[in-house]
């Protein structure tokens, strides 16, 4: 059973205050954000496959509470189905730990057996300041070990008062309100800055109730063994509540940035309807210090963070134990990232701009189950990942150089040093299910090391301001994360804990796997009137994964699991293909003084994955979409209608046992209206009220007995 369609009514409101209060000022007094002032954008943004700007951004922070969601609108993006808060990006076919992920240029790890903590979930809607997508071929400078692209989500850039202006004190407020679910939350940003020092607070909570399908979906049935009953519409375990907090100290000269960014997050509870167990708290703190510094011979970046994660997961009320003599199944994480990175631009008269660069990424994985009841699961406590531990070491250098007017390249190589290993591990007892597990896994040496090469190489031709064309080919380079290498189990219950895909299997990790190796090319034809009132894309791409890291099915897998129900399946390397073509385009419809500005833009999205050894479809593959909007704005009054087409779902994997959805279309409309320092905001999901199952959304489990998987789970 899927996650189902819904329909929403969004409720948004938002106070701007752009010079609250100006001490020793006029309040009408302009002020200036600083990357105008001093921070020059690296040239390889210009290598950006999308961007989204501030216009984009804005009416976004009070309509969602998960950051991937705003995200979604641009082309070749999806997203996979998870917690209210934790959804993940899919960009082209990949997603997770294929795309490399950086807030604030941090790159954060999932803690969690079920990823309920991806990097995205960490910043707010609210403290979203800019979004920078690159394509399957991005610079080897903007990230490695990964796939696919690379998305870069940075908060609210620090902003200065004016030359002459002794103090600025900004602020914004805003809050929003959904009908379905009930959900509500709101964000408070201030600023208080003189010419030299910047200091922001921004503050963020969000909280919603189970969500409602369009129509009735299940059976009722009453309440049993400690879970609570739902409605024969209403989508279990969807309810979430989260605190967010972060602290931005930043000071300037001429030429040179400081940088202090401390961010502090609660979530007390987040319901996951496509994984049997729940968020019971997740505890994040981060501290990232940045430094930028312009010389004669160009611009010098270093930036060194660390962050640290508590997790907890058990049942929330929906769902309950399939046994009765345990009081559920508690699972602690915890795990540690301490990164740093620096990056050089050296220009070079007459021969570009050199790019060098060194990386450090250190992590620390604990992933323990504490003994519950006095069954199976006791009385020692289950070590899943015991002292994981995965360090990476990279050094990239990157060469840009603008030949003519017309032509541009960039090549750009980076190696890495991945170095994996991991502490012997222990079941919950000392009996048959365990025992056989862990002296395989204790037995063996757990150290691994893999050396990884990427290399880019990409040519942009602008015949003339109207066309642009790019063409790029690349290596990228992934190593396993340390579930895939290190989950040992193969236990019905314990593999049904580790599942990075939300589609009910239990996995099992391979301490042989081999580094994924993707070689892809891509082409992007870009026509657009020279003062951008129209616009269209078209970026054909095809990947070939060497060792792409996928599944099968095991011996210890249920009787019934050929014939329905769920599997034990272990990651194993096998070689996939991925193609597929993102289009996008903008077209000016009707302008006067009177009506205002009509516009429309869409895109379309089709992607295929194959895994060649099987000829089986890869799990999680969005079938062909596309979005059309119509979107108006005169003065202050904005306004849009989109629609949303996606097509059914017959490509599924059928090792994963992943289910067929059928196409479907859904109207959306949205509004806002400026007036002084308000914001005015509402919107309606689905307007008509249609059911439909979104293609990514994994299996339901948002309720009853979700721990068998000879049956799967059973409403209740």
């Amino acid at each position: 059973m899927q996650k189902k369609r819904w329909s929403l009514l969004t409720l948004s409101l938002t106070l701007l205050a752009p010079n609250g209060v100006l001490l020793a000022a006029e309040a009408s007094a302009p002020h200036t954000a600083l990357q105008e002032v001093v921070v020059t954008a690296p040239a390889e943004q210009e290598h950006a496959h999308q961007h989204m700007n501030e216009r984009q951004i804005a009416p976004q922070r009070q309509s969602t509470d998960d950051t991937t969601k705003m995200l979604t609108n641009l082309p070749g993006m999806s997203s996979y189905g998870g917690g209210g808060l934790s959804s993940q990006p899919v960009l082209d076919g990949m997603g997770d730990d294929r795309l490399r992920t950086q807030v604030d240029g941090m790159d954060l790890v999932s803690s969690c057996a079920n990823h309920m903590n991806p990097p995205l979930s960490y910043i707010p809607p609210g403290n979203v300041g800019s979004i920078t997508i690159f394509n399957n071929v991005s610079p080897v400078s903007v990230g490695g070990d990964s796939l696919g692209g690379t998305i870069k989500v940075d908060s609210l850039a620090p902003e200065f008062a004016k030359t002459g202006q002794e103090t600025l004190f900004k602020g914004e407020a805003g809050t929003h309100f959904n009908s379905n679910g009930n959900g509500f939350g709101g964000t408070l940003t201030t600023t208080l800055a003189n010419e030299k020092a910047s200091m922001r607070y921004t503050g963020a909570t969000a909280q919603s109730d189970n969500y409602k399908a369009a129509r009735a979906f299940k059976a009722y049935a009453a309440p049993s063994n400690g879970s609570s009953a739902t409605q024969t519409d209403e989508v279990g375990t969807t309810m979430y509540k989260s605190y967010n907090h972060a602290l931005n100290v930043a000071l300037r000269s001429d030429e040179r940035l400081l940088e202090m960014k401390v961010g502090l997050q609660e979530i007390p509870y987040q319901g996951f309807p496509n994984q049997r167990m729940d968020m019971t708290d997740n505890s994040s703190n981060q501290i990232n210090l940045h430094h930028q510094e312009n010389f004669s011979w160009g611009l010098l970046d270093g930036r060194i963070y660390r962050e640290h994660t508590r997790h907890s997961m058990n049942f929330l009320d929906n769902k309950r134990f399939v046994y009765v003599t345990a009081p559920g199944m508690p699972m602690e994480t915890e795990g540690e990232t301490l990164g740093a990175i620096v990056k050089a631009d050296v220009n070079l008269p007459e021969h570009g701009t050199l790019r060098l660069g060194a990386e450090y990424q250190r992590y620390r994985l604990d992933d323990w189950w504490p003994p519950s009841g006095t069954g199976g699961m006791f009385p020692n406590t289950f070590y899943n990942i015991n002292n994981g531990q995965r360090d990476r070491y990279d050094l990239f250098s990157e060469w840009e150089k603008q030949w003519t007017p017309q032509w541009s390249t960039l090549f750009g190589i980076r190696s890495a040093n991945v170095l994996m290993n991991t502490d012997d591990i222990q079941g919950y007892n000392t009996g048959a299910t365990y025992a056989t597990d862990a002296q395989n896994f204790n037995s063996q040496d757990h150290k691994r090391t893999d050396h990884n090469l990427d290399i880019t190489a990409s040519t942009r031709f602008t015949p003339d301001k109207g066309k642009t064309f790019d063409f790029g080919v690349a290596q990228k380079t992934r190593s396993p994360n340390l579930y895939e290498r290190y989950a040992w189990s193969h236990g019905t219950m314990a593999s049904a804990m580790v599942n990075l895909a939300g589609d009910g299997n239990g996995y099992v990790g391979n301490l042989d796997l081999q580094p994924e190796i993707a070689r892809t090319i891509s082409i992007t034809a870009d026509w657009h009137d020279p003062n951008n009132k129209w616009g269209i894309k078209i970026t054909p791409y095809y990947s070939k994964v060497e060792d792409f890291i996928d599944a099968k099915v095991t011996t210890t897998s249920p009787a019934g699991s050929a014939t329905g129900s769920y599997a034990v399946l272990q990651f194993v390397n096998q070689d996939a293909t991925l193609y597929g073509v993102d289009i996008s385009g903008f077209l000016p419809l009707f302008s006067s003084p009177a009506y205002g500005e009509f516009s429309a833009n869409a895109t379309i999205n089709y992607v295929r994955g194959k895994n060649d050894v099987t000829d089986d479809n890869l799990y999680n593959i969005m079938p062909l979409n596309g979005k059309i909007a119509l979107d108006h704005q005169r003065e202050s009054w904005g306004s849009a209608l989109e629609w949303q087409l996606v097509d059914g779902k017959a490509d599924t994997s059928t090792t994963r046992k992943e289910v067929q959805t059928a196409g479907y279309g859904l109207l959306n409309l949205k509004s806002h209206y400026e007036w002084q320092q308000w914001r005015f905001g509402v919107g309606i999901d689905n307007i008509l009220d249609q059911y439909y199952e979104h293609p990514l959304a994994g299996r339901y489990l948002g309720q009853g007995s979700t721990m068998s998987l000879s049956t799967g789970p059973q409403y209740g």
